[in-house]
């Protein structure tokens, strides 16, 4: 009998070590974006049965950990950004996708699907936006050109983390594509008179438009969002060459032990209604027309439902081009405008 409980005991550990690895492993950011994921994560695991586990930190940090651990990654699932989903797969980081197996990315815009290896499920935008209190009576940004403008002079506020929204404006301004971007570093340079500061972080970006230090900006329309609702008079335009689209993917991680679980999971994540969900959190704009976003969210500035919205108002750039200039794009930026 002892020899009988001490095997049943033996098994029982055994199976707890084995149920403890029988997670689905999601490499994410921290904050609201890993409680946007977290969302999917419960239906999940509502439907499957299948805990998820979370491992969190930033872009490039993750995909330096993920080169290491190659054979043996630490993640079954990558959310990333666009370009640097390129740069994983670029590296056989990641599975080629199946999508006979996640049959609802059929039902995503045409450019949600990045590449073979990558999808995504909303995209958000950087474009102009201004204290309207601070500004002239009657201001707006109707166009990227107007933050050349005398009226901006000593007051905008560009991100030093990522230089590319407003060279890709100024590219789309000069009629070029962003390859050709050496072609507009002398408008770039008239940019400079009007350049306040430069922001490090979503919280400075927002900090500098509460204190009106910066009472125009090039931000991310999500803290923008954030600054009406706290109160503060900010005015989010979409200029006639329209916003310039961030998009974060999804990818499944080569060598993973839960390809199948991670298959289900992005089919659950791009279902019209789990997008609707998760886009009324963030307030971003759902890769599929049938996702359905709460009549409040749906008319933002910023924000897409259709096809012919994303043609009209969106500047998207493929993720292996971004992937490939935005190293240039940063060194010079730092070197010329920042210094």
């Amino acid at each position: 009998m002892k020899k009988l409980c001490i095997a049943l005991g033996a098994l029982a550990v055994m199976a707890t070590g084995a149920s403890a690895q029988d997670k689905l492993v999601i490499s994410t950011w921290g904050g609201n974006w890993k409680e946007g994921v977290q969302i999917v994560g419960k239906e999940f695991t509502k439907r499957t049965g299948v805990e998820v586990e979370y491992i969190t930190g930033g872009t490039l940090d993750r995909l330096a950990k993920a080169k290491v651990a190659k054979d043996n990654p630490e993640a079954d699932l990558v959310n990333t950004t666009g370009q640097v989903g390129y740069l994983y797969h670029a590296d056989g980081l990641m599975e080629k996708l199946d999508w006979s197996k996640i049959p609802n990315a059929a039902k995503l815009y045409p450019m949600a699907k990045r590449s073979d290896y990558t999808v995504s499920d909303y995209v958000y935008v950087y474009t102009p936006a201004f204290r309207t209190d601070l500004m002239p009576k009657g201001f707006k940004i109707d166009s990227w050109s107007t933050l050349w403008g005398d009226e901006v002079k000593g007051k905008l506020a560009l991100p030093d983390f990522d230089p590319s929204h407003i060279i890709i404006a100024a590219t789309k301004l000069a009629g070029v594509t962003p390859e050709q971007w050496d072609q507009v570093k002398p408008k770039l340079l008239e940019l400079k008179k009007n350049i306040k500061t430069f922001y490090q972080s979503d919280a400075t970006s927002q900090n500098l438009m509460r204190t009106g230090e910066s009472p125009v900006q090039v931000l991310l329309n999500i803290n923008g969002y954030h600054l009406q609702k706290l109160g503060m008079p900010v005015e989010i335009d979409v200029p006639k060459e329209g916003a310039v689209v961030g998009v974060d993917v999804w990818g499944i991680a080569k060598n993973t032990k839960h390809k199948d679980w991670a298959e289900q999971f992005l089919n659950i994540a791009l279902e019209p209604e789990m997008l609707a969900k998760l886009c009324n959190f963030h307030k971003c704009s759902p890769m599929s027309p049938e996702a359905k976003l709460d009549p409040e969210i749906a008319k933002l500035p910023g924000i897409f439902t259709s096809q012919e919205q994303i043609e009209k108002e969106a500047i998207v750039l493929d993720d292996k081009t971004y992937a490939t200039l935005l190293p240039q794009w940063k060194v010079w930026f730092t070197e010329n405008m920042m210094h």
